[in-house]
């Protein structure tokens, strides 16, 4: 009997966790496009039904996903100054989803109440209420670094030489000047454009 036919009895015995550290393995090597719970399944060799047993469903095995890729925030060394501490903790965010393929993309796709991703968020409002920002500030600019971070770096994750060759083509001198003379800067490094994007959405609030 294959380890397939005894999917059924292997449920029992396979954990949620290695479900996920399986889906996260697929996602390194598929990317997100190639994400299923089929091939979850097929790595962990055993039946479909197994995996769902543990994840219900594919959205919430997502879920799960995205709340393990938070996991890799540190929270040690973080300075004393809250804004220093939130530029500090949005960058550890960056990196956390750098780390894996699509990363960006697959937790943009989510919603997860889970508590990696409650940790991180708490955090982050902490800071931003430590800082002075009244209750409605903190939870929005929260929401609004969460975004911009996602963005930029879901796009980071997607470039390809070919699209900014793509866009030289595109941007016409005639037709969209305005855009051609700011053309250099629309290719500038993430790590300028993170630092850029973050720095002006916190200089609202009082330090």
């Amino acid at each position: 009997m294959t380890k397939k036919q005894a999917g059924g009895d292997t449920a029992g015995r396979l954990t949620r966790a290695a479900v996920i550290d399986a889906a996260l393995r697929v996602l390194h090597e598929r990317g997100l496009d190639g994400l299923s719970t089929r091939a979850v399944a097929d790595r962990l060799e055993v039946r479909m039904n197994t995996v769902l047993w543990h994840v219900k469903t594919k959205a919430r095995m997502l879920e799960l996903m995205a709340d393990a890729v938070l996991a890799g925030i540190r929270y040690d060394n973080l300075p004393d100054s809250p804004l220093a501490r939130a530029r500090e903790l949005v960058g550890r965010y960056r990196h956390a989803l750098l780390a894996h393929r699509d990363g960006a993309a697959l937790v943009t796709g989510t919603y997860p109440a889970e508590t990696n991703t409650l940790r991180f968020a708490d955090r982050l409002v902490d800071a931003f209420l430590e800082a002075g920002a009244d209750e409605r500030q903190a939870a929005w600019t929260a929401w609004t670094v969460n975004y911009f971070t996602l963005g930029l770096t879901q796009e980071e994750q997607a470039e390809g030489d070919e699209d900014a060759a793509r866009l030289d083509h595109a941007v016409e001198r005639d037709a969209h000047p305005a855009l051609q003379r700011v053309l250099p800067y629309l290719r500038q490094n993430f790590d300028e454009r993170f630092a850029f994007g973050l720095e002006t959405v916190l200089s609202r609030i009082p330090d």
